[in-house]
């Protein structure tokens, strides 16, 4: 037999629990103005509203950055004189979504919440718990598959009689892996006035986020002898 075709190919699964270290805020804002350009300033003046309330919290404007922003045209049917039915304009809505990450801590949730809670518009908004270095918990996930893949190749070459030489080809995905657990569903902010609550009140739910769990594949193909 062809030495090049004297091969065993193993699939190999990292497995990684890693706890949370970060809280990322994720705030849309979205609301319909008459006209495109309407749309465009109440948008700039939402997000103002927001990077200002943050900012007494020690956050810099530059924190909280752009995930998207969209502004469509939105339109309604209505019947004519004639009783067919149309379509006519009636605004422009714009959605901006944005997020906010710092590190866990209750007290600082709840008091960000709270600041949210005095601007316009009644952002919507979910708390997702991630972690501050992905890139060595991604590194550690993939040692542990290829640490796998060869413990499995080993067992397999023992039970066939044959002997491992050099690895041959990897095959990996390079998909991206996502650290991130979310506890919650997505809740809209009401302003604490129209809540009955006090405008310096806090309001942080009490979340112990679980590890985030994650797994990983690798093949690996060795040469046999």
């Amino acid at each position: 037999m062809n030495d090049t075709k004297r091969t065993i190919r193993v699939t190999g699964r990292g497995k990684l629990a890693v706890k949370p270290d970060t809280v990322r805020l994720i705030i849309t804002q979205s609301e319909r103005e008459k006209a495109y350009d309407d749309a465009i300033e109440a948008s700039a003046q939402q997000k103002k509203s927001l990077t200002d309330a943050i900012a007494e919290h020690g956050f810099k404007r530059e924190d909280l950055k752009t995930l998207s922003f969209d502004v469509h045209a939105e339109y309604e049917g209505y019947e004519a004189e004639d009783k067919s039915w149309k379509q006519r304009l009636v605004g422009y809505r714009y959605t901006h979504q944005m997020k906010l990450e710092f590190p866990i801590a209750s007290e600082k949730l709840g008091a960000v919440l709270s600041a949210l809670m005095q601007c316009k518009g009644e952002p919507e908004f979910s708390i997702q718990y991630t972690i501050a270095d992905p890139e060595s918990a991604k590194n550690e996930l993939l040692a542990k598959a290829v640490a796998d893949s060869k413990a499995k190749a080993v067992v397999l070459a023992e039970a066939a009689g044959v002997k491992l030489k050099e690895i041959r080809f990897v095959d990996y995905s390079w998909a991206e892996v996502d650290f991130v657990t979310r506890p919650m569903n997505d809740m809209r902010l009401m302003r604490c006035d129209s809540v009955g609550m006090a405008k310096n009140a806090a309001i942080a739910p009490d979340i112990e986020p679980d590890d985030i769990e994650v797994t990983d594949t690798v093949t690996v193909v060795w040469g046999i002898e």
